[in-house]
């Protein structure tokens, strides 16, 4: 059956009355713009024209018309839409005023292009599959503040596991919409949980990324009056929130793994991660975009510092986990909660895809806890540090060409002018830390 006609059928199946047409800024920052039902088929004819220079990232005052192309296999009905009247959401790609080609600063075509670029190189019937692992803190408000909802740890079980319900609901809109829900749990810090979902296309998990975020702060909010923040680090001395990043490459026509020969880890998948070691400082200004990033990415708290690879080794960037044949992967473990979804997978492929044509091994795996290396033992294995804020990054990702055409010059330059005013406002804020040290100076 025609997608079109699957959507139409589902709209008059569920009653759908309103339709939320989404995209994502420069940020990551889902936007949207709210048609009725019945105007469906006109936008996908003709597009529906919006105000590209309010958008972070987008369009300039003088060449603001931008055009939103719906996307009918993200169509879904919003599981908390009250009453008989529901609505529904549609991802759009973002097109120039013409409505010809797409706008090469819309996020979700960066990924696109980037995926074209492997297809290109690798052959039409390699698929890039992302499974991502967003955590996040369920917070309370209280005199003193945002303070976490409660006291449980990893793995917990109520009653120390307060938010059990939230998660089930979470998960079962996920399922409503179309994400293929697989395991949730609480995580390490008080208050903060997990809920991940299956791997797949990096396209469908990159939409299924901001979805979920949407989806976990409605819950929360709506339902149980907590409040649902991704932020890498929302206290002092606590566990951050990241986005673990597996990934791997399959060939749809010979139904295998490239990643994997004879149980072991491929060539090809060695290729790979030398690049994404190669280029880390670089992805980690794209995977890890605000100020507050840095305050996650420090030893103690799992979270990589040190620019290494090893199996089953959480203290390393590149982690292999254990695996068979058709699972075998490897994870990214620097990406967090906060990074835009389309521009940190289409670095992190391009990056790869680079090493794949330059074939060079990334070396000896380090099996052993890195955090315990002193100084010497660090220098006399050659560990490299990650950036140590988002400043040394950007200045990673501007001497960094291969990640820089990964972007392509229009996201790139947006991506810098935005993050560079994030930077310049952070440094000129004077923050409680120095006023409560500094007050008596």
């Amino acid at each position: 059956m025609d997608p079109s006609e699957t959507v139409f059928e589902a709209i008059g199946k569920e009653n759908v009355r309103f339709l939320r047409l989404q995209f994502v800024d420069i940020n990551g920052t889902v936007k949207n713009m709210a048609i009725p039902s019945k105007n469906l088929e006109d936008v996908l004819e003709d597009g529906i024209m919006f105000d590209g220079s309010s958008v972070e990232g987008y369009g300039r005052i003088q060449e603001s018309d931008m055009m939103l192309r719906p996307d009918l296999s993200t169509f879904a009905v919003l599981p908390w839409s009250t009453g008989t009247k529901h609505t529904g959401r549609i991802i759009c790609d973002v097109y120039e005023n013409d409505g010809k080609a797409p706008f090469a600063g819309d996020p979700r075509y960066v990924l696109k292009r980037s995926i074209a670029y492997m297809k290109e190189t690798l052959g039409e019937d390699i698929v890039f599959n992302v499974g991502p692992e967003l955590e996040f803190y369920l917070l309370k408000k209280t005199e003193a503040g945002y303070v976490p909802h409660d006291t449980g740890g990893y793995f917990d079980y109520s009653p120390l596991d307060m938010a059990e319900d939230v998660r089930k609901d979470s998960a079962l809109a996920m399922i409503d919409m179309g994400i293929d829900f697989e395991v949730e749990h609480h995580e390490v810090g008080a208050g903060q949980h997990e809920i991940d979902f299956k791997f797949g296309d990096a396209l469908m998990a990159a939409d299924n990324v901001i979805t979920y975020k949407i989806i976990v702060k409605m819950i929360a909010r709506s339902l149980y009056d907590t409040v649902a923040t991704f932020m890498p680090k929302p206290f002092t001395g606590k566990a951050g929130n990241g986005m673990h990043t597996n990934q791997s490459l399959y060939d749809t026509k010979k139904k295998k793994n490239i990643f994997s020969e004879d149980g072991e880890l491929s060539q090809t998948a060695l290729y790979y991660i030398n690049s994404l070691l190669k280029h880390a400082p670089a992805i980690t200004a794209v995977s890890n975009p605000t100020v507050n990033s840095y305050k996650r990415l420090v030893p103690g708290y799992e979270a990589p510092v040190y620019i290494s690879w090893g199996y089953r080794n959480r203290s390393s960037l590149v982690r292999i986990p254990s695996a068979n044949e058709k699972t075998r992967r490897l994870e990214l473990r620097s990406p967090d909660s906060s990074c835009n979804p389309y521009l940190a997978f289409a670095v992190m492929l391009s990056a790869g895809i680079d090493g794949i044509k330059n074939k060079i091994d990334p070396g000896v795996s380090v099996e052993e806890n890195i955090y315990k290396f002193d100084d010497e033992r660090r220098a006399s294995s050659g560990l490299q540090s990650l950036p140590g804020t988002l400043l040394e990054a950007l200045a990673a990702l501007e001497a960094d060409l291969e990640m820089q055409k990964a972007l392509g010059t229009m996201a790139y330059k947006a991506f810098m002018r935005v993050k560079k005013l994030e930077w310049q406002d952070y440094s000129i804020t004077v923050s409680p830390w120095e006023f409560d040290r500094l007050l008596n100076v």
